[in-house]
């Protein structure tokens, strides 16, 4: 696939929610938006209105799914919901703050800051796992639509595999970028691998956007058992 037919990713994430004000892990529970994530919805469809959009792909996850009704009724296409665009499974971390499970499971929440990439609370999908799902999923989507646009909505979980598999940074390496509710990230497939074009884009937030470690955090910080 050469540079004209690779397919140009728009990976969203969605708005904000209560449960990322009260830095609790949302992982695979179904959270809405509050008002602050139905706001930046309809500001990062605002800020895609002007882009030749082919096609629009969300997880179905409902604060995915809220914050791509707002883009979907700007630029004028359907949502398509796929499964592998959920957040990732925590198993039994979720509905806590980490505070919270820190204070039961004292042990797991230190190989979960570890990264251990096959590390599996009960219930809960590994780290390696997870990221297979994600970069497997964008793959195939991206890979239907070469040449066009694609905007697909996600999580926090989700983007942070993408950044990783765009440049090259292993699943337990900390992290050290920026993972913003409804933040523009722009991406390159270009039929085997994906490649960086551009990150955390939020300008259409005016300054208002919360920069968050997670769906359970919006302190600013990145630390690396961080994920959303």
């Amino acid at each position: 696939m050469g540079h004209g037919s690779s397919t140009r990713i728009l990976a969203i994430r969605h708005g904000e929610t209560a449960w990322n004000v009260d830095t609790r892990i949302q992982g695979q529970f179904d959270i809405p938006l509050n008002d602050t994530g139905f706001w930046q919805a309809e500001r990062v469809a605002e800020a895609l209105a002007d882009e030749d959009i082919a096609v629009l792909y969300a997880s179905d996850l409902v604060r995915a799914a809220e914050t791509a009704n707002a883009i979907s009724r700007r630029i004028g296409l359907p949502v398509l919901h796929d499964v592998g665009l959920r957040e990732r499974n925590f198993g039994l971390f979720q509905g806590r703050t980490v505070a919270e499970v820190e204070a039961i499971h004292p042990e797991l929440v230190q190989r979960w800051k570890a990264r251990e990439p096959d590390f599996e609370p009960e219930g809960a999908e590994s780290l390696r796992t997870f990221y297979a799902r994600s970069i497997d999923t964008v793959h195939r989507l991206a890979a239907a639509h070469p040449g066009q646009t694609v905007v697909m909505v996600a999580h926090g979980g989700v983007l942070d595999c993408l950044y990783r598999a765009a440049c090259g940074m292993p699943i337990e390496a900390p992290r050290t970028w920026q993972l913003g509710n409804a933040s523009i990230n722009r991406l390159l497939f270009t039929g085997t691998r994906l490649t960086m074009v551009g990150w955390g884009d939020t300008q259409h937030l005016d300054g208002a956007a919360l920069e968050e470690s997670s769906d359970g955090g919006r302190d600013g910080s990145t630390p690396a058992h961080s994920l959303s």
